[in-house]
């Protein structure tokens, strides 16, 4: 039979790939596919595996059987363990959620420190039917519905998807002719999981109706995917003279707010609605993510009837302030500090119990000559901190973006500081190779 097929126009020359390899069939057959069409697409190959904290001896097993295999090629072998049922607790999110965020934050890490160029994983076209319907059933937008593209740009490369057009069945097939095992996730048979009720009872129903419903699905994430880039294109367009900084101020200028945590955009009311209400729409949740929120439907109609309405104000997640005057709409972040966590001065070597945060920490000393005590304590506006395999330090507030750390969870988010440099910090890998510290989440 014919080889599952491979998105080659997706790679260039000289890349460093890096392929995400769990040990199931998809990342293994795209392994192997890319083995065999390295020397053509004149790419370099190495293999990233997460161990996410769960599963146990089983998880083990597949970390070894992943190293055992890139080993037998020759290739590289980055193994990241996180700690996935902390993350999920931590950011009340679900254990499949948190494990996404950690293994994508990981690639980005990869990207960004320099060891591969980009990194490729083995979605498929069941993958992405299935990814569609989670998002319609969770209400998602055009940007949801556009499910999973075949190139996520991340800063400097770029996560790479050549296996889209693939089907499940036709890899399997294809593992067994070559005759190359791989290993099974239990986990994918639990059906409290979401995605495995969808996978396993809701398309089975749908291809009764629709033997070709997969295929359906994935041209409703191209088309949907097709309006997205549109849209961006229009609003980039649309949105520099409809959205206005500041407030506006007696002599017919506008003022803004000099705190770095505090922005407002406003949008006059008449200039609102004149606008088609799929542009009105576009606008509005524009605004709102310039502040950092995403709006849901709800709130977006919300936000529109106001200009319907008298003067007043309302409400959204992440401390955003929707206000309405007689002449605009005024969306404002606020600059209101949250109260920090408790901070515990604690030696190192040493371990130190913080129920504030859910955790344990033990800190080892990797180097001699080390002394003096460090800090457990929430992070702060301004906090620097290098992450392993970067460049240079970020502020923690970026690195926080990236994980998608929001909410309550962010406000309190630990990091552990030693002679004012953080040399850890809860969900990434900090370069600072004089300290080995090992976290367990408290019950």
């Amino acid at each position: 039979m014919q080889p599952p097929t491979l998105r080659n126009r997706l790679f260039r020359p000289g890349q460093r790939i890096a392929v995400a390899v769990s040990g199931g069939a998809d990342s293994v057959a795209l392994l192997r596919r890319l083995l065999q069409e390295r020397h053509t697409l004149g790419i370099v190959l190495s293999v990233a595996h997460v161990h996410h904290g769960i599963r146990g001896a089983a998880a083990e097993e597949d970390a070894a059987f992943v190293g055992t295999l890139a080993a037998a090629h020759g290739l590289s072998f980055h193994l990241h363990r996180a700690d996935a049922p902390a993350a999920a607790a931590t950011l009340h999110e679900t254990l499949e959620e948190a494990a996404r965020n950690l293994r994508y934050a990981f690639f980005r890490e990869l990207i960004a420190g320099g060891s591969a160029d980009a990194v490729a994983t083995a979605h498929t076209i069941d993958d992405q039917a299935e990814t569609v319907l989670h998002k319609l059933l969770r209400g998602a937008w055009t940007e949801g519905l556009s499910g999973i593209h075949s190139v996520l740009p991340v800063e400097p490369g770029s996560i790479l998807r050549p296996f889209l057009e693939n089907s499940r069945a036709t890899i399997e097939a294809w593992l067994l002719e070559v005759q190359q095992p791989w290993r099974e996730d239990a986990s994918n048979q639990d059906m409290a999981h979401t995605r495995n009720r969808i996978r396993r009872e809701l398309l089975p129903l749908l291809r009764t109706f629709n033997p070709q419903i997969a295929a359906q699905l994935a041209r409703l994430a191209s088309i949907s995917a097709d309006e997205e880039a549109y849209w961006r294109g229009e609003l980039s367009r649309l949105l520099p003279p409809l959205l206005l900084p500041g407030r506006p101020t007696r002599g017919g200028g506008r003022s803004a707010s000099t705190h770095p945590e505090e922005e407002t955009v406003a949008i006059e009311q008449v200039r609102l609605r004149e606008l088609h209400p799929a542009v009105a729409r576009r606008v509005v949740r524009a605004a709102a993510r310039r502040l950092g929120a995403r709006l849901s439907f709800e709130q977006t109609e919300q936000l529109l009837a106001m200009g319907e309405s008298r003067p007043g104000k309302f409400e959204l997640p992440g401390g955003i302030t929707v206000e309405r005057s007689l002449r605009e709409i005024r969306l404002t972040r606020s600059s209101a500090s949250p109260i920090p966590g408790p901070a515990y001065p604690f030696p190192i070597p040493g371990e130190i119990r913080a129920p504030e945060y859910g955790l344990c920490l033990r800190a080892e000393r990797a180097q001699d000559g080390l002394s003096g005590s460090a800090v457990l304590r929430s992070w702060k506006a301004g906090d620097r901190v290098t992450l392993a395999h970067s460049r240079g330090p970020k502020k923690v507030a970026e690195v926080l973006d990236r994980l998608q750390v929001v909410g309550e969870a962010r406000k309190n988010w630990p990091v552990v500081d030693w002679q004012g440099r953080i040399v850890w910090m809860r969900g990434v890998e900090v370069d600072a190779p004089e300290f080995v510290f090992t976290a367990q989440s408290l019950a």
